[in-house]
């Protein structure tokens, strides 16, 4: 039989050769935590190799995610469609083991880690979910969710901000099925971290409502098991087993420093260090003692039987809940969802009335949510600017952030990720800067999340610059498998919402004004066509001589415009590009449609950074936007200051119509 020691030497070598292989990657953090993972995956972990999707297994998060050869040996070893093959081709191009984890490349990875702290985060999301999805389903006799939620974090991650965000919301939202193993080994890439990290990490999650198992020697299998036991009893707390490990363990020359951080070891150091561990297999060979002795599919296999046998009484019991625990988790709508968002889209074409967007957002928050009632969302300490919270919500649908943008964020992706809750979130535009890395996860990921941000322009007025956003819209739709909303009314806010909720495999902002926007009149075409992204909303009598391209409050300027413009004789079109993602990818005859190739004069015209318009004016048309930060003052002022007006608007129409050169016949 194999000691708990050789077991964990198998990961160290896999990790070493791997690395070594690519001459790339971070072997130390492996090589540390090996005796920890042993422990976990092999007496704690519920999991099932064979079906990495299990809806009731534990979920286990690498946050330091460079430290990934931890998790794909662990993966190849427990039986996971992970082969020796794809360990030899890591960080290799499409190989299924990146540089860094990453979700729905590789089977058993349950979220894209590297960027330090947000792996963290999202296993607090993940908890979050598990308890919210217990409290709904589970009965006094069966308990269809029952699983816990791992994640390693290093000295790196609890540096990072976000960190202190989630777990201090975490300790409040007392999510005892959360366990965060802290790998202490005092290590960074810029060496000891003793001279930037000296803060009392056991005391400040103590602070944070946490229970601290402290001082574990992380390369001993007997205190890790008993800390892990300790910590899988739950007494109503997250707990951080706080393991001092040796990063780079094993190797005679480099553990404990930084340069086994980030380095490959070098052939003659892997030597010395298989010698010291006792490692005599052949390179990329298995001892089949240690293989056998890692494999948990027949142990997976049995969990999973005894959880689908429970769900069996569970379903004969509860069949209602038992189908709609099946449905939630597989990530299906209810037939029937959107009615009432399609009713409110219909009834406020029939019955137009000037709206702030924010509001008309929350009516149709309201409308979606009576059809789903797996939504779940919140706001980072602005409900009620937001207006995120809808009129019927109940305590259980909706979370109170605090001042959290970034962990708010990242938890939501954990939600997401979790499965059997849809998630949204709230902030002011502005803020969405503080959150864009776990933004830029979720479009990575392919989440379907959908973040909501109002105050959305310089409108915001007497706030100032600080408050006024410029270049975030640009910003969110620069990033690929994201699909930015600006809509300027009721109808484009419901249809804008109806896109958001039936995406599978994007994430959605939604952008919408604090101040009252004017509604707009549509004949059924235009109607028809607010869900394609972009559309005409205005034709005047024959062909037009202009087109004006507008979003979210831009829209009612336009229109003056349009108006103004045909009193002088020109004849512009006016198209509303509520979501630009989503017209580009119309077919290339509807766009031709609406934005005719052989008419050049275009204006688009949107209160932010007008650069990505050009792609849609061309050289030959213009952009009236705002490429400076704003102003304080009363928001109409400051528009106005800025050039934000239906004259400018006409006058950039005059001078891009003057530079036309005339068509050769």
């Amino acid at each position: 039989m194999s000691s708990r020691f050789e077991l964990a030497n198998a990961i160290r070598v896999l990790a070493m050769d791997a690395v070594q292989a690519a001459n790339s990657g971070h072997p130390g953090a492996p090589m540390g935590l090996a005796d920890v993972a042993e422990v976990l995956w092999r007496d704690f972990l519920k999991h099932d190799p064979s079906d990495p999707s299990w809806p009731n297994r534990d979920r286990f998060v690498l946050s330091n995610g460079h430290g990934s050869m931890l998790l794909y040996a662990l993966l190849h070893l427990t039986g996971y469609d992970v082969s020796i093959q794809d360990l030899k081709d890591f960080r290799q191009l499409h190989s299924k083991t990146a540089g860094h984890p990453e979700f729905n490349e590789c089977p058993g990875v349950e979220t894209t880690t590297g960027p330090l702290g947000q792996g963290f985060a999202m296993a607090v999301g993940m908890a979050l979910a598990e308890q919210k999805l217990a409290a709904e389903f589970n009965t006094p006799e069966i308990e269809p969710v029952d699983h816990r939620t791992w994640v390693i974090a290093g000295d790196g991650c609890l540096m990072e901000g976000i960190s202190h965000e989630a777990a201090s919301l975490a300790g409040t939202l007392k999510l005892d099925k959360l366990i965060c193993i802290y790998d202490d080994n005092g290590i960074s890439i810029d060496g000891a971290v003793d001279a930037w990290f000296s803060e009392d990490v056991p005391a400040r999650f103590e602070a944070y409502g946490w229970r601290v198992v402290r001082n574990v020697d992380g390369h001993d299998a007997d205190e890790i098991a008993v800390a892990l036991r300790t910590a899988a009893d739950s007494d109503g707390r997250p707990t951080l087993v706080c393991c001092k490990t040796t990063i780079g363990f094993g190797s005679p020359n480099k553990k404990g420093t930084a340069s086994v951080h980030g380095a490959a070891l070098g052939a003659e150091e892997i030597a010395l260090t298989k010698a010291e561990l006792g490692w005599t297999a052949a390179e990329w060979e298995m001892p089949p003692a240690i293989a056998e002795a890692w494999n948990q599919q027949e142990a997976g296999a049995r969990q999973h039987a005894q959880w689908r046998e429970l769900m069996a009484g569970y379903q004969a019991a509860h069949p209602q809940q038992a189908a709609e625990f099946s449905r939630r988790m597989s990530g299906t709508l209810p037939p029937d969802w959107h009615q009432e968002i399609d009713a409110l889209a219909q009834a406020s074409h029939n019955a137009p009335a000037d709206i702030e967007t924010r509001k008309a957002s929350q009516t149709c928050l309201g409308a979606v949510a009576a059809g789903i009632p797996e939504l779940f969302g919140g706001s980072a300490d602005l409900t009620g600017s937001n207006n995120t919270r809808w009129k019927d919500a109940s305590d259980d649908q909706y979370l109170s952030y605090g001042v959290r943008e970034f962990g708010m964020t990242a938890m939501s992706n954990g939600i997401q990720l979790h499965g059997g809750i849809r998630p949204f979130t709230g902030t002011f535009l502005i803020f969405m800067e503080y959150a864009r890395n776990a933004v830029r996860l979720a479009a990575l990921m392919r989440l379907p999340n959908i973040f909501v941000y109002t105050h959305d322009s310089v409108a915001v007025g007497e706030d100032g610059p600080t408050h006024q956003p410029v270049e975030q819209t640009a910003n969110l739709r620069m990033t690929p498998n994201l699909s930015v909303w600006r809509p300027c009314d009721m109808v484009e806010s419901a249809v804008a919402w109806k896109a958001a909720v039936a995406s599978r495999e994007t994430p959605t902002a939604l952008i919408f004004t604090r101040q009252k926007t004017q509604a707009q009149t549509r004949d059924q075409a235009a109607f028809d066509s607010v869900h394609r992204g972009g559309y005409v909303l205005r034709d005047g009598g024959g062909s037009p001589q202009a087109i004006l391209i507008a979003t979210g409050s831009e829209v009612g300027l336009a229109m003056q415009a349009a108006e103004l413009l045909e009193a002088e004789g020109i004849n512009a079109r006016v198209v509303s590009m509520p979501c630009v993602e989503v017209f580009e990818a119309q077919d290339a005859g509807y766009r031709e449609s609406v934005l005719p190739s052989h008419i050049r004069a275009r204006i688009a015209v949107e209160a932010g950074y007008p650069d990505p318009w050009y792609k849609w004016v061309g050289i030959d048309g213009a952009v009236v936007g705002i490429d400076r930060f704003g102003l304080s003052g009363p928001g109409a002022a400051v528009l106005a200051e800025l050039g934000m007006t239906a004259e400018a608007v006409v006058q950039a129409t005059r001078r891009v119509l003057s530079n036309q050169e005339p068509q050769q016949v």
